[in-house]
C-alpha cells in the first residue's frame, strides 16, 4: 500500500450562523486516505457526516482547515472526484435514457461521441445494466436506478468515488447486492472509495477501515482497521466471529460517542 495520502484532511471545521451564535456542524476532523483504499465513515446522527462529505467534495467551503486531493487543495468540485448521493432519483433526468444519463458528464467534458458510447456501455456492464441502455429511469426499480447513478460515476473515471449513504432508501436484499457491487467496482477499477453510512454492519462488511466520528464537537474518535479476509460474501463474512467482534466494537463506540466516553481500540 502506498504511504503517500491521496486525500488529506487537516483540522477541518464547519460552522453556520445561528440566532444565538455560530452553530458547529463539524468540529475538527483530521484523517488521510491512501490511493486504492475503501474507507467507511460512521457516526451518531447529527454528527455532520454529510456536511463533511460536502466539504471534501468541494460543494461546501470549510470554515477552517484544509482538504488536499493529490497534492492540490480542494476549493471547488475536483475533476478527479465523483459523488453518489443518497437521493439518487433526483440526480437522474427522467426524460433521458439510461445511456444518456450515464454519458452526460462525459458529454459536458467534451468526450467524443464514439469514445463516450464505449465508456458508457462498459460502465453499465460493470454494474449489471448492459441490457438497460435505452430504458428510462422511471422504468427501473430503486436499486436499478442507484446502479445507474453508480455507473455514471464509474464512467466519469474518477480517482476518488465519494458515496453518501447511497443505499439508505433500498430494501435489504437490494442493499446487499449493491454492497457487493461497490466492492467489485472498487476492485475492478482500483478506485479510491470514501463511503458514508449509518449502517454499522455495512461499514464493517465494506471497508478496509472504519472512521468513527464523535458527537459534536466532531472529531475522528477512532480509525479502525478492518482485518477481515479480502474476499467477502454476505453469508460467510457476516458469520465470522471476527465480523461480530468488529461490528460490536463499532456499535459500542457509536453509543459511547453519544455519551462522550470512547472505548479503547480492540486488538
Amino acid at each position: 500500500m502506498a504511504e503517500t495520502p491521496l486525500l488529506s484532511v487537516r483540522e477541518l471545521k464547519k460552522t453556520y450562523p445561528g440566532a444565538s451564535g455560530p452553530v458547529e456542524a463539524v468540529g475538527s476532523i483530521t484523517f488521510d486516505v491512501r490511493p486504492g483504499e475503501l474507507v467507511c465513515i460512521v457516526g451518531p446522527s447529527g454528527c455532520g457526516k454529510t456536511t463533511l462529505l460536502k466539504c471534501l467534495s468541494g460543494l461546501l467551503p470549510p470554515t477552517a482547515g484544509s482538504v488536499v486531493l493529490d497534492g492540490s487543495e480542494v476549493t471547488a468540485p475536483p475533476a478527479k472526484m465523483a459523488v453518489v448521493f443518497q437521493e439518487y432519483g433526483r440526480s437522474l433526468y427522467p426524460w433521458l435514457t439510461v445511456r444518456d444519463n450515464v454519458g452526460l458528464p462525459l458529454k459536458a467534458r467534451g468526450v467524443p461521441r464514439g469514445e463516450r458510447a464505449r465508456v458508457v456501455e462498459e460502465a453499465l456492464q460493470e454494474v449489471g445494466l448492459g441490457h438497460a441502455l435505452d430504458t428510462y429511469p422511471w422504468q427501473l426499480s430503486g436499486g436499478m436506478q442507484q446502479r445507474v447513478a453508480i455507473a455514471r460515476a464509474v464512467a466519469y473515471q474518477p480517482e476518488v468515488l465519494v458515496m453518501d449513504e447511497p443505499f439508505a432508501a433500498v430494501d435489504a436484499q437490494t442493499r446487499a447486492d449493491l454492497e457487493d457491487l461497490v466492492r467489485r467496482v472498487w476492485k475492478d477499477l482500483g478506485v479510491t472509495v470514501l463511503f458514508v453510512t449509518h449502517d454499522i454492519d455495512e461499514s464493517v462488511y465494506l471497508g478496509e477501515r472504519v472512521l468513527m466520528l464523535s458527537s459534536s464537537p466532531t472529531v475522528v474518535q477512532e480509525d479502525l482497521r478492518i482485518d477481515l479476509p479480502d474476499e467477502r460474501d454476505q453469508l460467510t463474512t457476516r458469520a465470522l466471529p471476527r465480523f461480530t467482534e468488529l461490528r460490536t466494537h463499532v456499535y459500542e463506540q457509536i453509543q459511547r460517542a453519544k455519551r462522550g466516553t470512547p472505548l479503547p481500540t480492540p486488538h
